[in-house]
């Protein structure tokens, strides 16, 4: 692989994978997060637009896709998933590529939350895995907004447990602290480019 050192940042709910990204940005360190892509891809004049209209025409709503209208038919039909996948994960990757193309870095952080589920990791140098205890995990996503134990019981259903995740991933950090998840992320990006030059 040429280019930047691609490192693939991923973790369950919960883990502070948007904190430990942020620490990457902190540190001139470029970010392309998956999240943030497919909400590009649903906003006015996004690239998956057009077609998820064309699927699901009650989510087109003032120019844009409605996640909540995509929600609503996800839970009513069991092939929607599959359906919107088709649309989205084409031009995910194609935003992605965008991104390394545009870039002119040593190290660049991928934030993919489903990186193991969907095979991404075959695109990384390495990968780097957030966690914490699962009490630790529980609290903080039942702290946020609207969030219920069923929410949470669903989203958990749809990730791959973080022990399979641990078996996997090249690095792991547990981010139970600011500083000391911060202290492994400048010792991170240290031996990446001691090991890279």
């Amino acid at each position: 692989m040429s280019g930047p050192f691609r490192l693939g940042l991923t973790g369950s709910i919960g883990m502070g994978k948007s904190t430990t990204a942020a620490m990457f940005a902190a540190e001139g360190i470029p970010v392309w997060d998956a999240d943030a892509a497919v909400h590009r891809l649903y906003s006015k004049g996004g690239a998956a637009v057009g077609p998820i209209a064309a699927i699901c025409p009650s989510a087109f709503q003032q120019g844009s896709i409605d996640r909540t209208a995509l929600k609503a038919w996800l839970a009513r039909d069991t092939q929607a998933l599959g359906q919107i996948e088709a649309v989205v994960h084409p031009l995910v990757a194609a935003d992605r590529a965008q991104f390394l193309a545009e870039i002119n870095a040593d190290i660049a952080l991928f934030d993919i939350p489903l990186l193991f589920e969907k095979g991404t990791e075959a695109e990384m140098n390495a990968t780097l895995l957030v966690t914490a205890p699962p009490d630790v995990q529980r609290a903080r996503v039942l702290s946020r907004p609207g969030m219920t134990q069923a929410q949470f019981d669903l989203i958990l259903q749809r990730q791959m447990p973080d022990a399979q995740k641990r078996a996997r991933a090249t690095h792991i950090v547990e981010t139970l602290d600011v500083a000391s998840t911060r202290g492994y992320v400048m010792a991170l990006i240290t031996y990446i480019r001691s090991k890279d030059a």
